[in-house]
């Protein structure tokens, strides 16, 4: 069984009592083993489905979650701290308690339908991958995507997940009519690495394979550095953007790491556990990139990063992205083919 991304359950910081659990050599047990790593998939009754965002770092105001939580355990994640809005723990229960929007479809073809809705594109996976583990017998996004797709909704999709190649035929199919786009993030080409710091997510060749079924069947793709680790993976910019060029990438972007709230300790953790020898480096990096913080919440900086070292990332990026033909702008998609009303489906 694939492991988990943490053991940690830390505070809720919305919470004003606590507990903690026993020390794992006090059972003589060890840590990995003592939590139950099932997942518990529990019921969303959420009665909208379309968030907006006002960000101006942010390139999309329509996002659509059908997921809360991640079952694939980045320990990285910035959308960790969202669950503690639900009473849960950002560590552990993050991967284990993932709740689900059973309506998602029919909440958003409601939005879609209404008078003052405005025709925008849609990013699915704005918080967390719309693609999760639950989602090959749930088909929730799935199912948002036909809705998109009947709405002539302009969307794009941001995911680590190979099984976005199920709804090829969906996304096809919209893209032919510039209608919609795929992100695909890529932290790392090493699959050692990618085992412990996405431990449920796809392997590396798995997404550079999506990358390239995508593009074939005519879907335009973005790869995502995302997040760039300084002293980790900032190495590997040239290498990561050389294997997106070759499966079809079109255009690439990238983040730096973000560490808001608890992910610091929870990151902090896991290098001190998984990577000891390069754990200071990493640290000292992170200050660096963060004005001597580990993290940054600013608009703009929060996503490169400031100081001479966040320069200096940018411009490798920049220059590797410029060599292969990836620093294109991200593809335009048509709002002006929005059907009020959707079209209509027949059967015969």
């Amino acid at each position: 069984m694939k492991k988990r991304g943490t053991t940690d359950n830390l505070h809720n910081r919305f919470n004003l009592r606590r507990y903690e659990l026993p020390a794992p050599d006090e059972f003589d047990i060890p840590a990995d083993e003592m939590i139950s790593p099932v997942t518990e998939l529990l019921i969303d009754n959420s009665k909208s489905i379309i968030s907006t965002n006002d960000s101006e770092d942010i390139p999309f105001t329509y996002s659509v979650n059908p997921y809360r939580g991640c079952e694939h355990g980045c320990i990285y994640c910035y959308a960790r701290p969202s669950h503690e809005y639900l009473g849960f723990s950002l560590g552990l229960d993050f991967e284990t308690k993932i709740t689900f929007k059973p309506e998602a479809d029919k909440l958003l073809e409601k939005e879609l339908t209404r008078k003052n809705y405005k025709p925008d594109i849609i990013n699915f996976s704005g918080n967390t991958d719309c693609y999760q583990p639950a989602e090959r017998y749930l088909k929730l996004t799935r199912k948002c995507l036909q809705v998109a797709a009947r709405f002539n909704n302009p969307f794009v999709i941001i995911t680590k997940s190979s099984l976005v190649r199920r709804d090829i035929d969906i996304i096809s199919d919209s893209a032919s009519g510039h209608l919609a786009a795929v992100g695909i993030t890529l932290s790392t080409l090493d699959p050692a690495l990618a085992s412990i710091l996405e431990p449920r997510a796809a392997s590396p060749s798995a997404r550079l394979r999506t990358i390239e079924l995508l593009s074939s069947a005519g879907v335009p793709v973005s790869i995502i550095t995302s997040p760039v680790i300084p002293g980790l993976t900032d190495h590997e910019i040239p290498a990561i953007l050389k294997a997106g060029k070759e499966a079809g990438a079109k255009n690439a972007s990238y983040a730096v790491l973000r560490l808001p709230y608890g992910v610091k300790e929870l990151f902090v953790n896991w290098l001190i556990k998984n990577l000891p020898a390069k754990a200071e480096k990493v640290i000292n990096r992170i200050r660096e990139l963060r004005d001597g913080k580990l993290n940054d919440s600013e608009t703009f900086t929060r996503m490169r990063g400031r100081g001479e070292l966040a320069d200096t990332i940018n411009n490798f990026f920049k220059l590797n992205a410029k060599k292969l033909g990836l620093d294109s702008s991200a593809p335009e998609l048509r709002t002006d083919l929005f059907i009020r009303g959707g079209q209509i489906k027949l059967d015969f």
